[in-house]
């Protein structure tokens, strides 16, 4: 083969490569353009057929009966669906709960590291959950998903006054104690370690008897469908519980 017909098919192939490269990119962008949608809770006749954690497809269509509530996440936000009716989750409708996905991409700590935990005035009605998934209740307990063990937080709805409850694991006990108007406090790493799939046991004056167990991620999704998708896929419903409630919070 002449030198200029080795040229001739270099640049054939070369042609060819790009030219498979650019289609591979565009079904990588096609794919992702079929965001899910994810159902964080549902109550009624038809949880059953819509369970908490379960993906739909894209432009995917809810059927609900009277009775039925589902809220879903997705890249366009919140949504809550009151049966009966038949919607379309294509993402053409105002969605609320943009705070929700805010807080999904943070580690959940840093407000306590920086002593920034008093939460609504002392005499105003408690919140019933905190504003922050990676903020763990201690009045419920659950399974939950931890992206940075040393900033982890346990919790508290009430906060007007100080108290001492216990954590406890693999028979070792250690007081946690909340000063009057602090919500969050720091998870005692140094005495009961963050063990993957460990399960905690929380009492004190908030709960008689709480358990926990908790999930490390090996690491943090970078984008806000994929971290609802790992708290779906791990099981940590607790997570999502809150990501339910401030949905309907801000609808």
């Amino acid at each position: 083969m002449s030198l200029v017909e080795t040229r001739a098919a270099n640049s054939k192939r070369l042609k060819l490569l790009i030219a498979g490269a650019a289609a591979f990119g565009a079904l990588a962008l096609a794919g992702g353009a079929l965001a899910q949608a994810i159902v964080v809770r549902s109550t009624g006749p038809s949880a059953a057929q819509y369970p908490q954690g379960k993906k739909l497809p894209a432009n995917a269509s809810v059927s609900l009966k009277p009775g039925d509530k589902v809220t879903v996440i997705d890249k366009a936000g919140s949504r809550v669906l009151s049966g009966p009716g038949n919607f379309t989750l294509n993402g053409a409708v105002e969605r609320g709960g943009g705070s929700v996905m805010a807080n999904m991409m943070v580690g959940g700590g840093s407000r306590a590291r920086t002593g920034a935990v008093r939460g609504a005035p002392v005499g105003l009605e408690a919140p019933t959950a905190p504003d922050n998934i990676w903020a763990i209740d201690v009045t419920k307990g659950g399974t939950y998903c931890v992206a940075d063990p040393a900033s982890l937080v346990l919790w508290r709805p009430n906060r007007a006054d100080a108290i001492t409850g216990k954590l406890g694991a693999n028979g070792k006990t250690i007081p946690v104690s909340w000063k009057a108007g602090s919500a969050l406090k720091l998870w005692p790493n140094a005495d009961i370690p963050v063990v993957d799939g460990q399960t905690y046991v929380f009492t004190g004056p908030v709960t008689v008897n709480s358990t926990i167990t908790l999930k490390k991620l090996a690491a943090m999704p970078a984008d806000q469908m994929q971290v609802a998708s790992m708290l779906a896929e791990k099981g940590c419903n607790a997570q999502l519980d809150v990501i339910a409630s401030q949905a309907a919070t801000a609808q």
